[in-house]
Formats: C-alpha cells, sequence, structure tokens
C-alpha cells in the first residue's frame, strides 16, 4: 500500500504581538499535530493596509508569499483573537489582500478556526464573524469540535506554554477531527 504525505495545514495567528495568547495557542496546536499531519506558519505583520491602487501595480510580495502558502496548504487554522466583539483589523486585512482575484485561494479550501481570550467566552464572537467571511469565499470551514480558550492566563504559564491538560486534551481532539475534515474534503474533490 502506498505510504500517503503528510496532511500539511498552515497556521496563522490574528494577533500582531509578541507575547500573544493567540499566538502561545498556535504554537501549542503545532506541538500537538496528530500523527500524518504537520503545520507551518505564517506572520502576517508584514502585509499592508489593504488599497486597491497598490494591488492594480501588483500584489505586494508578503501578500503573495501568504497567497502561495494558502493554496500550497491542504488546510488553514486561524487563531483569533476577539477585539471589540469582532475580528482583529490585521487579521482581516490579511484576509482581505489574499482573497483578491483572480484564483482566491480559499476556494474549497477547508479552514479550522480557535482563539483565546482573558474573558470567559474565549472569542467566540470573533469566531463567528471569521466564519463569515468564508462564506462568500466558499472555504470550507469545520463546524466542531469548537475552541475557545476563555480564561487563557489560567491556561498558559509566563512563557507562553499551555499548562492546563483539559485545554490540551480538547485541543488534541480538536486537531484530530480537522486532520479527518481535511481528508474528507479530499476524498470528496477525488471524486
Amino acid at each position: 500500500m502506498p505510504e500517503s504525505k503528510p496532511i500539511q495545514i498552515l497556521g496563522i495567528s490574528g494577533s500582531l504581538r509578541a507575547d500573544s495568547y493567540n499566538s502561545a495557542a498556535l504554537r501549542a496546536a503545532a506541538g500537538l499535530m496528530p500523527d500524518g499531519t504537520t503545520m507551518a506558519t505564517f506572520d502576517i505583520g508584514p502585509i499592508p493596509l489593504y488599497n486597491e491602487d497598490v494591488r492594480q501595480e501588483g500584489l505586494p510580495e508578503a501578500v503573495q508569499a501568504l497567497r502561495e502558502r494558502i493554496r500550497a496548504a491542504d488546510g488553514v487554522l486561524f487563531v483569533t483573537p476577539e477585539y471589540n466583539y469582532s475580528i482583529p483589523g490585521v487579521l482581516k486585512n490579511a484576509i482581505d489582500w489574499a482573497s483578491r482575484p483572480p484564483e482566491q485561494p480559499f476556494e474549497g479550501k477547508p479552514i479550522a478556526i480557535m482563539g483565546a481570550s482573558p474573558g470567559v467566552l474565549g472569542t467566540a464572537r470573533a469566531q463567528y464573524h471569521l466564519r463569515q467571511c468564508f462564506v462568500f469565499m466558499n472555504g470550507l470551514v469545520m463546524n466542531r469540535p469548537e475552541v475557545m480558550i476563555g480564561q487563557v492566563g489560567t491556561k498558559f504559564d509566563a512563557d507562553g506554554r499551555l499548562t492546563d491538560e483539559g485545554t490540551a486534551e480538547h485541543l488534541r481532539k480538536f486537531l484530530v477531527a480537522f486532520r479527518d475534515w481535511i481528508a474528507f474534503a479530499q476524498r470528496a474533490r477525488a471524486g
């Protein structure tokens, strides 16, 4: 039986802050990847503010790199903070740039969303807004399980390491479900 290639996930944090809990959650996810799955990350910090005049002159290098990485990945994992009950501007900006024609890379792409916050709801509202963005782009957002890490300060140590075993176990199950979601989408595309 031929050996299948690993499922490649692209992880994107919606926070630019060096000590971001969401970036820490993304690192925790990278360390908990299930068998047959690998994850690389992409830093959205260098992406400029969206400007159609700039796009008409050609995609900026960071945007082109993001589009290529999304296209090459089998699935994309977004880890988003919640700002004012919604998606951080930098994350929405990166998605807006990546989704511009031609051939926007989210079409039929398996997507998972998670987030962490000091509050009890763990980015629930931002995650639902982020899901809405992918309806138009026809991204295949996994519905569940959901990962909304609330009261994040009690679950990560001062160095940004996940210390809460219950959260780690839930994250493991989430990542297995995402691996399976990607495999399902790949089988569906293959016919």
